[in-house]
């Protein structure tokens, strides 16, 4: 049987980098379209890595994409893309 992230965080133990991703993000509402486009780039981006790796870049990702401001994101020119 698969193990739930709760019992994986209960494991990891407290001072983990999961711990404050568990306790104040995970399974929680999302209530902006900029919060869901946050987290569906986080998880696209997750593909073949381990989730602790993209809580470690999570707030290098905030930077590149202007904090998932979906108006910003939508103008970037092929330059800022690059």
């Amino acid at each position: 049987m698969a193990t739930s992230y709760c019992e994986y965080i209960q494991k990891a133990g407290k001072n983990s980098i999961h711990q404050f991703y568990h306790d104040k993000e995970y399974g929680f509402p999302l209530h902006s379209d900029n919060e869901l486009f946050a987290r569906l780039v986080l998880e696209i981006n997750q593909a073949g890595l381990s989730w602790e790796t993209i809580l470690k870049k999570k707030d290098n990702f905030f930077k590149a994409f202007d904090d998932f401001n979906i108006d910003k994101v939508s103008r970037y020119t092929d330059k800022k893309m690059k």
